[in-house]
């Protein structure tokens, strides 16, 4: 796996992701140490979804047209720093580090997340307009069941797994359209995991942090 990446820290195409949906709920993962590496991750200096205006605005809508329909969005993670991406890698190649591999990788190994698509030595989401997300119900306040947890990384969580219920199929289905009809495409291994159709980076990876203070200097 190659560390090097034609990086930029200018964040002058991002916005704050509330500014534009202001009713979003954040759950910022990789600020917090429940996440598969099981501690904060580098460059997440605040919990905040960052994202590019465009992909912003496409979420705005999307956000827009659930919310009739009784459902909020729940973001996981936006805008990734690539030297986030590298924490990833380098805890990749420590084989003594299994400390969070009943939670989120009970049946994989290490190396075989990389291999399997579930981790990327370069990620989409460093080019600032791939989100990760579910719904909210308005009613209970709670997430929709999707048949697996975010970041479990399991056959199971491929959107198209035959192994969940009927119900669990419907709702990834449900949130996929939604997202495809604003202008995300879906990955194959992640049913939570969008990227901007026509993004306004796709050869160009950020690393200043997500962080409030920093979008606004």
């Amino acid at each position: 796996m190659d560390l090097r990446q034609d990086v930029t820290m200018d964040p002058s195409g991002f916005v704050l992701l509330a500014d534009y949906v202001p009713g979003i709920v954040q759950e910022i993962r990789y600020y917090s140490t429940y996440n598969f590496v099981g501690e904060r991750i580098n460059g997440y200096e605040e919990p905040c979804a960052i994202l590019t205006k465009e992909a912003a605005r496409a979420l705005q809508g999307a956000a827009n047209e659930l919310n009739v329909q009784g459902y909020r969005l729940k973001v996981f993670d936006a805008y990734r720093p690539a030297n986030a991406v590298k924490h990833f890698v380098l805890w990749g190649v420590d084989d003594l580090d299994q400390r969070m591999k009943p939670f989120f990788y009970p049946d994989l190994e290490k190396q075989e997340l990389f291999r399997q698509g579930y981790i990327a030595s370069q990620s989409s989401h460093s080019r600032g307009s791939t989100v990760d997300l579910t719904l909210l119900d308005m009613k209970t306040g709670k997430e929709v069941d999707m048949g697996s947890p975010f970041d479990l990384f399991s056959e199971v969580s491929h959107p198209d797994y035959p192994g969940v219920t009927q119900e669990q199929y419907e709702n990834r289905t449900f949130l996929q359209k939604a997202m495809v009809r604003h202008g995300f495409e879906p990955i194959f291994c992640e049913w939570w995991h969008f990227s901007l159709r026509d993004e306004p980076y796709p050869d160009t990876y950020f690393e200043f942090p997500v962080s409030a203070e920093y979008l606004r200097r």
